[in-house]
């Protein structure tokens, strides 16, 4: 079992900066991957970035194009602790971000077992 816990959301202007922690608990950090998803109001859960556990050539990471090269993923073991630094925000980024695991590395949400309960995105613009 592993449980999440996400924090750092809140209210930005368009073009301003957010970094969203997701601190896990349970099993050992270094054994699942990890992903951050999106749900808009409306909207389907939506993949936003995800990053494999480390290996000897390091953690993969992927991204949605509607992030890449605004968003960042990463994940601290001594913390066991994931972030989301999510720069040049747009008010298409407003949802709620939730953070998940799972042993595998993928954008598919439906894949992940484990999810914290959410953190509220509002960029204004």
């Amino acid at each position: 079992q592993v449980q999440l816990v996400e924090s750092g959301g809140g209210l930005v202007q368009a073009g301003g900066s957010l970094r969203l922690s997701c601190a896990a608990s349970g099993r050992t950090f270094s054994t699942y991957a990890m992903g951050w998803f999106r749900q808009a109001p409306g909207k389907e859960r939506e993949f936003v970035a995800a990053i494999s556990w480390s290996g000897r050539s390091g953690s993969n990471t992927q991204y949605a194009d509607s992030v890449k090269g605004r968003f960042t993923i990463s994940r601290e073991y001594a913390k066991t602790t994931m972030y989301l630094h999510m720069n040049s925000l747009k008010a298409e980024d407003t949802a709620v971000y939730y953070c998940a695991a799972d042993d595998r590395f993928g954008r598919d949400p439906y894949q992940y077992n484990f999810w914290g309960q959410g953190t509220q995105v509002t960029v204004s613009s």
